[in-house]
C-alpha cells in the first residue's frame, strides 16, 4: 500500500509545540496589523487549522502584498519562484530587521 502525501505529512516535530506554549493563542497575535510592505515570519500555528500555509512555507520570511478579508496575501521566494500564499495573522510574526 502507498504512503499517503497528505497536506500535513512529515510534520510531527514541525507543528509540536512545547508544553508552556499549548493552549489558546495571545490575543496580541490576533490584533497584530500589518501594513503592505512589512516583511513577516511565516511561524505556523497548530492550534489554528484555518488559514494555515503549507509546511515548506514554515520559517520563511516573506513581504505582505495587501489584506484579504481576514488574512494577508504574503509573496515568499521559493527557489527561483515567487510564490504568493494566502495566510491568517496567527501564522504571521513581525520580522525583527537587522
Amino acid at each position: 500500500m502507498r504512503s499517503s502525501k497528505g497536506y500535513r505529512t512529515g510534520t510531527r516535530r514541525l507543528l509540536t509545540k512545547g508544553p508552556r506554549e499549548r493552549g489558546r493563542i495571545r490575543l496580541s497575535k490576533l490584533l497584530q496589523e500589518y501594513q503592505p510592505g512589512n516583511r513577516v515570519v511565516i511561524m505556523i500555528d497548530s492550534s489554528v487549522q484555518k488559514g494555515m500555509p503549507h509546511k515548506r512555507f514554515h520559517g520563511k520570511i516573506g513581504t505582505i502584498l495587501n489584506k484579504r478579508g481576514r488574512s494577508y496575501v504574503v509573496s515568499v521566494s521559493q527557489g527561483d519562484a515567487v510564490k504568493e500564499i494566502i495566510v491568517r495573522p496567527e501564522h504571521l510574526e513581525p520580522h525583527e530587521s537587522d
